[in-house]
């Protein structure tokens, strides 16, 4: 143990050692963070900390494995079991069935997927006949979502006067029903998304104190990885959870905050000192990952963010090369020149084409490079594509298998019912759903209630129901006596899966059958694995089991390894958390990165820099960026300027083109308004979910239009005075700050809020 321990830097060690009371570790991008918290925990376990007294908290299948193994290279297996390592949803999984009754659940509830979630979402959207193209499904079901991170339940949802005014505005004045009913509906399935995991943790927490004493008390030490990712419904949840003994270590990075679409929220570990006065401060700032040009480049761009905690990232490495910047005409030239400079570099570096990822800020970009990696013969693989578990007729089989161990899962039921055909059509399925929906019971329930007739179900449907509940019935009452993998079979044969691929004469089907073979084939693997080390003995083979386990996979889980070694495509959001020797940062300009959309307040465009950041800090070698200055754009060629990001990186760092330098990147005509949300220090629910992109009304607009106002100066402004904005429309000055460069006008805008703007940019007219 003392041999791990000497080969920790002192900042590292002090950080493993000093392991009571509450604890924030900065952790800078390369900094060892991984290695720090394994040995972390190791050494709590060596100095007698009783290993079911430790809960870490990552945020990833993969990241929990990583830290179990590398413990397990240092301790024996005794010493680690016992021992809670997971994801948030797969530790807190555990505890809502423990104490499901307490909630009204069932213990085996279902956990759907965002693709059941979403088509939930979708058929209400259908029986409320909504016009999907403003209620559009994927927008909804991530306004539901929100809510829920933020502890916003339906009532109050519909009660909350701002939420409804955003809603009213962008036209969707139902989506508080839908959302009702969603709830509704997932509870009659005996179900819950990933985000109903986080919050009836919280409803559960807060509701019944013995199970606060009981958990806080079986959890005396806490950690917590990647803290900067985590929401306003997580935090709350720790925070409670380590109440009793205040043993809790954080670990993070709040220059690596990019997921707050997803509602993460950086005032979590921006505010950790503040919430815990009495903390430990450790920060890890030594880099290992990459060069000092690198690292010292990343670093003098962070630097432009004001919301930071502060740290100053070195590295022992050498300098390496300058980043190298590659301004082209167009986005084709863009593609053709990376890969080209891909396989010139992977010849004269004597490199493998798995050395190098190229990164963007959308999806959208890749297929230009991937034409033009094609056309070099340079194999690639796009990071984040479809997994296993998400094709369709695996994703049939888990629903016969979700219906095995819980009937009343509709969205099972709706997918599997005429699945082999069965003679039960759309028509038989929707006046099953109706009935139920007028019950407000599950379709499983209406079914063993009530005779096909009574449903207004005929012909040969009513005698395929019969076999189908029978079935049902039969493999249900087995499921907790039978193993996993022989719940399976049995069901895969009796439903007529097998059957059905192996007599079609479709060369689709032949692919489909090998991967439910595949399927059976993993779920035998999962029956006959061995614990690993750090688990009970006696572990848990039930089908239920195996379907937590399946369900609860990250997208970051869900990317299989793949040994052929190929470029890596993906987007600067995947990347986190990866490291590649040569990293393309493509599309550097302005409304794409930073988007349109980030460029619009202070916080988005400091996420949007943060997540330039990441994109840097991933390469270990070499980084070039590249920018095009016109782009094909919805049918036609439209003009662009380079990044600003671009220009903020120290000069010294960087290999710009002939003739171009970085200042040439400046763009005096960007507007950037100033603005930032902030939270009272009691966290209260924040009010508002997002910040709607605002256009002036529609009559407002013609005006504008028919004549060009002049933007006032600094001297024209005033408080008290009514100002229109370009984006933002009419709002009225309530303060004015004049410094030597500028002024900073804070303005109230009717439909925006808040928002600080600088008046050398902001191009605001004082409406007379």
């Amino acid at each position: 143990m003392s041999n791990y321990l000497e080969g920790l830097n002192p900042a590292q060690r002090e950080a493993v050692e000093n392991y009571n009371g509450a604890t924030l570790i900065i952790a800078g991008a390369g900094s060892g963070k991984t290695r720090v918290l394994t040995m972390r925990i190791a050494y709590m376990l060596q100095q007698g900390v009783k290993p079911y007294n430790i809960l870490a908290l990552t945020f990833t299948n993969k990241a929990a494995r990583e830290m179990r193994e590398r413990i397990n290279s240092i301790l024996p297996y005794s010493a680690l079991r016992g021992m809670q390592m997971g994801t948030f949803h797969s530790v807190f999984c555990r505890i809502l069935r423990a104490e499901a009754a307490l909630l009204g659940f069932p213990e085996a509830f279902t956990i759907y997927d965002t693709a059941d979630s979403r088509n939930v979402v979708k058929a209400i959207i259908r029986e409320m006949e909504l016009p999907e193209e403003k209620y559009k499904p994927n927008e909804v079901y991530s306004r539901i979502s929100l809510a829920k991170n933020n502890l916003i339940l339906p009532d109050a949802y519909a009660a909350n006067a701002q939420l409804m005014e955003e809603d009213s505005y962008t036209k969707r004045p139902r989506l508080c029903d839908i959302y009702k009913s969603y709830f509704a509906r997932c509870r009659a399935n005996g179900a819950m998304d990933f985000d109903d995991m986080l919050l009836y943790m919280n409803i559960l927490l807060r509701d019944h104190p013995a199970v606060v004493e009981k958990y806080g008390n079986l959890y005396q030490y806490i950690l917590v990885d990647e803290y900067q990712d985590t929401n306003f419904s997580q935090y709350l949840i720790v925070k409670k959870l380590a109440s009793i003994h205040r043993n809790i270590c954080v670990v993070g990075d709040d220059s690596q905050s990019i997921y707050s679409f997803r509602g993460a929220r950086i005032e979590n570990i921006l505010r950790f000192q503040k919430d815990n006065p009495d903390c430990q401060i450790f920060k890890l700032e030594q880099n290992y990952r990459s060069t000092s040009t690198i690292v010292n480049a990343a670093n003098s761009l962070i630097e432009k963010n004001t919301r930071k905690l502060p740290k100053k990232l070195f590295s022992t490495n050498e300098d390496g090369e300058k980043i190298k910047v590659i301004c082209c005409q167009s986005d084709k030239e863009e593609g053709m020149r990376i890969a080209s400079d891909i396989h010139t570099t992977m010849y004269t570096k004597q490199a493998a084409a798995s050395d190098f990822a190229v990164l963007y800020r959308t999806n959208a970009q890749s297929r230009v490079i991937e034409e033009y990696l094609r056309s070099k013969n340079i194999p690639y693989r796009i990071y984040g594509g479809h997994s296993f578990f998400q094709r369709a007729e695996v994703k049939d089989m888990i629903s016969y298998l979700r219906m095995a161990v819980n009937p009343r899962d509709d969205e099972a039921l709706k997918r599997i019912i005429n699945f082999p055909p069965r003679g039960i059509g759309d028509t038989s399925i929707e006046r099953i759903e109706q009935a139920a929906r007028a019950d407000g019971v599950s379709m499983w329930d209406v079914l063993l209630a009530k005779t096909p007739s009574e449903m207004g179900v005929r012909g040969t449907a009513v005698k395929s129901l019969g076999g189908f509940i029978s079935i049902f019935q039969e493999i249900s009452a087995r499921s907790s006596s039978v193993d996993a993998y022989n719940l399976a079979v049995e069901v895969a044969n009796r439903s007529g899966v097998i059957q059905h691929y192996r007599l079609s004469k479709a060369i689709e089907d032949e692919s489909r059958l090998q991967n439910t073979e595949e399927l059976l084939k993993s779920i035998k693997e999962f029956v006959d694995s061995e614990p690993t080390e750090g688990e009970e003995q006696e572990r848990d083979k039930s089908i239920t089991a195996w379907l937590q386990d399946v369900s609860l996979l990250t997208d970051m889980d869900s990317n299989a390894e793949d040994n052929t070694p190929r470029a890596t495509l993906l987007t600067v959001h995947s990347s986190k958390g990866l490291e590649f020797k040569y990293t393309y940062i493509v599309g550097l300009e302005e409304n794409l990165f930073p988007s349109n959309r980030g460029a619009e307040t202070l916080d988005n465009i400091e996420e949007e820099r943060r997540l330039f950041y990441v994109a840097l800090t991933r390469a270990e070698r070499r980084v070039v960026l590249s920018f095009a200055t016109s782009r094909f754009k919805w049918g036609s060629i439209t003009p662009s300027n380079p990044s600003r990001f671009i220009k903020e990186i120290d000069p010294r760092y960087l290999e710009m083109p002939l003739g171009l330098s970085a200042s040439a990147t400046d763009d005096d005509d960007d507007d950037m308004p100033i603005h930032r949300k902030t939270y009272n220090s009691n966290f209260q629910q924040p009010t508002s979910l997002t910040t709607p992109r605002n256009e002036p009304p529609t009559g407002f607009k013609k005006v504008v239009q028919q004549s060009t106002p002049t933007p006032s100066s600094s001297q024209d402004l005033a408080v008290g005075k009514r100002v229109h904005h370009q984006r933002f429309g009419e709002g009225v000055v309530t303060n004015l700050e004049t410094s030597a460069s500028d002024t900073r006008v804070t303005v109230d805008f009717v439909q925006g809020g808040e928002k600080v703007l600088l008046a050398k940019f902001a191009k605001l007219v004082v409406v007379q």
